[in-house]
């Protein structure tokens, strides 16, 4: 992040899927052990003799906290700066520098390169003292990165491909999507290191004893990895590579590593095992290296120039402070989901509902987090909501209004919210859902012929919110963490924008009468809506519920979508009302606790009109992130007075922050 007072809760640094992401919960890359995102410890470790002294960079070189070690000194940590592609931390000791970039390429318009199953390490050091210095850098990863739980034993082989050198290990017995869950890391595939082949790379594998054997300048022994299984948390196996440089002087020597994870089977759909999107014709996973390796110079540049543009747009759009909010989240947005095809070819981008129960493809997850793939890609909103379709058509959805979800990530295999009691649903909830992401994904330039192939599911949702949606019974919707609430004004305004989501799709199609006819009993839901919400200077939490309030978040789209059907005086009225009602660290959901969440909050944020409005809305998350005591990926659900983190980690729902610049740059319109 371009400002350095700003302090992230965890940095990412290799983040791929819902199983293959790893951050630093630290001020210093030296202060802790990587961890997933989960918080389960994921170690690299990083180290760097110069001229015989030998300095850390990552991590620690005694794994067991329980023994005593003298740790090398670490080097001093001079900048960290995350983009939305990159985080790069930058070191100095003994008169060199060291930059560690941690890049993974996920870029939204290359469906190949987003599903690469590949993450990059980059050491660039030079000199910076006028002098050449003799410098050995090593750097590992552990056997905690293919297993759940450090009581499982791993084995290892090691190759080459073309170009490169690489080492993999695996959890010894081989049990593909052997189980569902959240707090969960996977267990089988194979973890790959991979480093470019030359007489200056040496890769070894062993225990973590080799760091001590580099801290002493002592010979690391190489040679095939032991085929017998090493139990991760008895023997501690690593993957280390070690890049000698003699006579380095003041240009830049840049030395790659590349982590990959092949996880040979990524999800259960409906009863079929399906691969990963980069395996869909048949590439090998030796292929997939070698591409990874050979293409990082290019795709550096790709990435360098996508963060320039996003960052600039979004300090035009709401600040600095809201280009770093949008820095830290956008790899977290993606990484929370994985890129397959089902057995027709069809695309599904399936999330994992991360830190809650971990439910797959989860529609009010979705709907959250859409307005980062609209702006870039979508093609990969349809992908979203593929699978609800196809669930809801289907004799196992015994219901008239749209599912919560497909099943437990990674196995999608039919619903498992509420266990399918009907008074656990959110009918209202999932019913608008799927109509507002049906029509935004059309107008953003998807493949129309999609969502309207679906027309005839789509009117019952729609009806189903023309009969029940104005005025919600008691019901849950998506903060179901607040429990079930009868007459939830927000909840309204939600049913009726599908309403007028449905009207939409109907004009799209070119059926200007039926559009018409939405359109009007949209807005003749609206009427009675600014009656029943009215509570004088602002709308109420629940009709009939003086003296209470709420975010009105889905009022959003009304202003996206151009369908003006709340008016502008509304809308301004909820913005002061919000402004009037912040805490330090943001302003609450609703009148019932002082928590908020992020997502909810940055889109009402976005109703203001006028961008100062927005700033003085979005800052105070700014200064939660940079103050919360909670270590964690990104989480949407805070307190906005301790800053505390209440549940809610590493959530795909974070895209959403992109709501700003989704209503700044437009959306087509029919």
């Amino acid at each position: 992040m371009t400002q350095s007072s700003f302090r992230p809760p965890s940095v990412p640094l290799v983040t791929v899927d819902p199983y293959f992401s790893v951050w630093s919960s630290a001020d210093r890359l030296t202060d802790d052990f990587t961890r997933h995102w989960t918080g389960q410890r994921q170690a690299m470790t990083g180290l760097i003799r110069i001229d015989g002294k030998t300095w850390r960079f990552a991590g620690r070189v005694e794994p067991r906290a329980e023994r005593y070690y003298s740790e090398p000194p670490a080097m001093e940590q001079t900048q960290l700066k995350v983009t939305p592609l990159s985080t790069v931390y930058s070191f100095e000791a003994s008169g060199v520098a060291l930059d560690v970039r941690f890049s993974t390429p996920l870029l939204l318009d290359d469906l190949d390169v987003l599903s690469r199953p590949a993450s990059y390490i980059s050491l660039e050091a030079r000199s910076i003292d006028g002098r050449s210095h003799d410098v050995s850098i090593y750097y590992d990863v552990t056997g905690e990165w293919c297993v759940d739980h450090p009581g499982q034993a791993v084995v290892r082989e090691q190759g080459e491909a073309e170009g490169l050198i690489w080492q993999r290990m695996s959890h010894e017995e081989q049990a593909y999507l052997n189980r569902t869950g959240d707090d969960l890391r996977i267990d089988w595939g194979h973890f790959y290191l991979c480093a470019g082949k030359s007489e200056q790379v040496k890769t070894y594998a062993g225990s973590a004893n080799l760091r001590k054997l580099f801290v002493r300048n002592e010979g690391i022994a190489g040679g095939v990895a032991p085929e017998s299984p090493l139990k991760v948390g008895e023997d501690q196996p690593v993957m280390a590579v070690v890049f000698e440089l003699s006579n380095l002087g003041k240009d830049a020597v840049d030395n790659l590593v590349v982590l990959a994870y092949d996880d040979v089977y990524a999800v259960e759909y409906f009863g079929s095992p399906l691969q990963a999107y980069w395996k869909r014709n048949g590439k090998l996973t030796s292929e997939m290296l070698s591409e990874a390796y050979s293409e990082y110079e290019t795709l550096k540049e790709r990435c360098e120039a996508f963060d320039r543009q996003v960052l600039a747009d979004a300090k035009e759009s709401g600040g600095a402070k809201y280009a770093d909010i949008l820095a830290l989240s956008y790899r977290q947005a993606i990484a929370a989901h994985k890129l397959v095809t089902d057995t027709e070819g069809e695309l599904l981008f399936l999330s994992k509902e991360c830190y809650s129960n971990g439910c797959m493809a989860t529609v009010d997850v979705s709907y959250p987090s859409i307005p980062l793939f609209l702006l870039y890609n979508p093609a990969l909103v349809e992908a979203m909501i593929r699978p609800i379709f196809k669930y809801a058509k289907s004799d196992a959805w015994p219901f008239e209004f749209a599912p919560h979800d497909i099943g437990q990530y990674p196995v999608g295999n039919g619903q498992v919210y509420s266990d399918n009691a009907r008074e656990g649903q959110m009918p209202v909830e999932e019913c608008g859902n799927m109509l507002i992401i049906a029509a935004a994904a059309c107008l953003a330039g998807g493949q129309a012929e999609f969502a309207l192939s679906e027309m005839e599911l789509l009117k019952e949702w729609t009806h189903y919110l023309m009969e029940f949606g104005l005025d919600p019974d008691n019901q849950l919707c998506t903060d179901d963490f607040a429990g079930h609430l009868k007459r939830n004004a927000n909840l309204s305004v939600k049913a009726i924008m599908g309403v007028a989501s449905y009207s939409i799709l109907k004009s799209v199609i070119g059926n200007e009468e039926e559009s018409l006819h939405y359109l009007s009993v949209a807005k003749e839901m609206a009427s009675k809506w600014k009656t029943m919400a009215d509570d004088g200077d602002h709308s109420k939490l629940a009709f009939g519920q003086e003296g209470t309030w709420s975010l009105k978040y889905n009022l959003i789209w009304d202003l996206i979508f151009g369908t003006g059907l709340f008016g502008e005086e509304v809308l301004s009225r909820e913005v002061a009302w919000y402004l009037e009602r912040q805490n330090e660290y943001g302003t609450p959901l609703d009148s019932r606790a002082t928590y908020t969440k992020a997502d909810w909050l940055i889109w009402s944020a976005a109703l203001a009109e006028e961008r100062n409005d927005f700033i003085k809305l979005v800052e105070p998350l700014w200064k939660m992130l940079n103050d919360t005591p909670d270590r964690v990926p990104f989480s949407d659900w805070t307190d906005t007075i301790t800053a505390r983190q209440l549940n809610f980690q590493h959530r795909s729902v974070v895209g959403g922050f992109y709501i700003k610049l989704l209503k700044d740059k437009g959306i087509k319109r029919v």
